[in-house]
């Protein structure tokens, strides 16, 4: 792949923030929809919610941007810290199953894990692995985990579907 390509974003980059837009559409119709609730969240939550916030609302601009940017840089750390704060924080989030870690809390570990190795690898100009750390961070710990908070009588689905 050479440089003049791995800087500007291709079709599944342009795809997949569209799909981040969506997604942050449905958080943001949900948690309005949930006003009357809002009191009775924990701060744990909120905090949570803000963090996610911050990573989707910042997706769609580094996938759709120029590459190798100051203003990539600097969105991009803002990004990996959004990520770290909302999987460190997500740990603390066990309001399901009486406090009890369940098997979304295996993917906060490895975005604990995975968000310094793409730092890492943009800091070393890996342009192969940066990209494709960030694509499966943005399918599996944004999307995928995202769907997810929708049903199961969850918080957002219960104020966006219930």
């Amino acid at each position: 792949m050479t440089r003049a390509t791995s800087i500007l974003p291709d079709r599944v980059e342009r795809a997949l923030g569209l799909l981040v837009l969506i997604l942050l559409a449905a958080v943001v119709a949900a948690v309005l929809r949930g006003r009357p609730q809002w009191a009775q969240v924990p701060l744990v939550v909120w905090l949570h919610l803000a963090t996610v916030v911050v990573a989707l609302g910042v997706t769609p601009v580094l996938l759709w941007q120029r590459r190798g940017t100051r203003r990539h840089r600097v969105l991009g750390y803002v990004w990996a810290g959004a990520m770290l704060a909302s999987a460190m924080d997500s740990l603390a989030v066990r309001q399901i199953g009486n406090g009890a870690f369940s098997p979304i809390h295996l993917l906060s570990a490895f975005v604990i894990v995975t968000v310094p190795l793409l730092v890492l690898a943009a800091r070393r100009h890996e342009v192969s692995r940066h990209r494709r750390t960030a694509r499966g961070l943005v399918i599996g710990a944004l999307l995928i985990a995202g769907f997810f908070t929708f049903p199961f009588e969850r918080l957002l689905g219960h104020w966006l579907l219930g």
